[in-house]
């Protein structure tokens, strides 16, 4: 069975760190581009990174260049979104998902990726 497993979120406040995790079963992390998004009550969905498939390209929003750093490790099969000096504004359920080998399609970040995982509560208290 495919799936995407979505760990390290919580409580911080603004200013710390987290380290959040993304771990597929049933392919590994060097088969696809692997993005991570998220949502906030009320917003719409909001791409944060993504890594390519061939790990040549690694493209931010935004909102988060220069705090947040995705990477991957291959034998641990897992790709990381390390998020420091975090602010309330980066509140939200964050996902990773999976799918095809590029970050981008027409100039525009991906959003069509196949496998989703159930996310992960991030809080930036103030």
């Amino acid at each position: 069975e495919v799936q995407i497993v979505e760990s390290g979120g919580g409580l911080v406040q603004a200013g710390g760190s987290l380290r959040l995790s993304c771990v597929p079963s049933g392919f590994t992390v060097d088969d696809y581009t692997i993005a991570w998004f998220r949502q906030a009550p009320g917003k719409e969905r909001e791409d944060v990174s993504c890594i390519s498939k061939d790990a040549d390209v690694m493209d931010y929003a935004d909102s988060v260049k220069g705090r947040f750093t995705i990477s991957r490790d291959s034998p641990k099969n897992t790709v990381y979104l390390q998020m420091n000096s975090l602010k309330p504004e980066d509140t939200a359920t964050y996902y990773c998902a999976a799918g095809g080998e590029y970050c981008f399609e027409n100039f525009e970040p991906r959003t069509d990726y196949t496998w989703w995982g159930q996310g992960t509560q991030v809080t930036v208290s103030s």
